[in-house]
């Protein structure tokens, strides 16, 4: 496989015609969508077959690449990964075939609160007005224990080949980005606990509006409470990443997925790697799905900034706090940019309990 000498930009790829949204956290009350000023022309692209097999230089030159992404975007697309593209296919269907089930078959999950393991949910959110649009979803925890409903029947081996599939993918692509930090590649597997990592599958759909030439917020801008986001949608573009203070509009090049940095990652780091702040956008005359596999620390996980990354004179700017306490507070408030991120940082730790590392 030839390496590329750099991470490609998406604006170097062939053009494709636009056919993430974070994990699907909350559903957003009524707002207007903010101008996007981008149309996601320079979000990196990462080659996976390169960090793996590539030659010794190649390599190196992709470790670097792959840690100025996660510098400067927060944000890149993997290519080369290994998923199939049935596997995709297959849980996509699956998860709308769920969608599509008599209420009688979901109402169990529909009672679930934001730390149950299977959850099942339809939201409301406003277009223009009082205008409402839905969005059906579904989250179910993956790892280290795997759980999912039992209808459609398929679903269950088809979401647990994915979630092995990505968790897979994701976990090398920590390895790499622990290299890109200058540490053993296994240095942060090691600090979060990945052996016995939290993943998180989530599916959305957003049926069309009833004014579909109208745009709007599906999910405000937030960062994700986990480690790395992998997330793939069904042709229809959506997702918007913050970038250099411009909304830009993610385009997928076919076949790839989308990889958003998140919190953990930024405090592991202690600030080097920022999660991306991004949102969602619906609206237009075609139904949107998107699929996301998430990956954490392992729950009990305390996470704080490696020592290796408060060198130099830089001070702390997180303080530790476990990672089943920090998802818990994502989730039980409204998100909003990064307020859940903000309770962490040094200069409010009189707010947190005190843990011992």
């Amino acid at each position: 496989m030839a390496a590329p000498s750099r991470v490609p930009s998406h604006e170097e790829q062939p053009p494709v015609d636009g056919d993430g949204d974070g994990d699907g956290s909350a559903s957003l009350p009524s707002q207007r969508a903010g101008a996007c000023g981008g149309d996601g022309a320079g979000i990196p692209v990462v080659d996976l077959g390169v960090l793996v097999n590539g030659a010794p230089e190649a390599r190196a030159r992709a470790i670097r690449d792959l840690g100025r992404a996660c510098e400067e975007w927060g944000f890149f697309m993997v290519t080369n990964h290994g998923v199939t593209e049935a596997l995709r296919e297959a849980v996509m269907e699956s998860c709308k075939e769920l969608f599509s089930l008599p209420l009688e078959e979901k109402k169990e999950y529909m009672r679930a609160k934001p730390m149950d393991p299977i959850r099942i949910g339809t939201g409301f959110y406003s277009a223009v007005d009082a205008v409402e649009c839905r969005r059906d979803y579904l989250k179910m925890f993956s790892h280290p224990d795997f759980h999912c409903p039992p209808n459609p029947a398929k679903l269950r081996e088809i979401a647990m080949e994915y979630s092995n599939c990505t968790r897979a993918l994701l976990l090398e692509l920590t390895k790499a980005i622990s290299e890109s930090l200058g540490l053993a590649g296994d240095r942060l597997s090691e600090a979060l606990n990945l052996g016995s990592c939290f993943q998180i599958l989530v599916g959305n759909h957003y049926p069309v509006c009833s004014r579909p030439d109208e745009e709007a917020l599906g999910f405000s801008s937030h960062s994700d409470h986990g480690l790395l986001t992998l997330l793939f949608q069904n042709g229809v573009d959506g997702l918007q990443v913050k970038h250099d203070g411009e909304w830009v509009l993610a385009k997928p090049l076919p076949g790839s997925f989308f990889v958003i940095a998140g919190d953990q990652l930024e405090i592991v780091t202690n600030g080097r790697y920022r999660g991306v702040l991004h949102r969602a956008m619906v609206g237009g005359r075609q139904s949107r799905m998107s699929f996301v596999s998430l990956i954490g620390p392992c729950l009990d996980t305390v996470v704080a900034p490696l020592p290796e990354m408060a060198a130099d004179g830089r001070g702390l700017e997180f303080r530790g706090i476990r990672y089943r306490d920090y998802m818990e507070m994502q989730q039980s408030k409204a998100i909003d940019e990064k307020t859940a991120l903000d309770v962490v940082r040094v200069q409010r730790q009189e707010c947190l309990p005190s843990y011992e590392k």
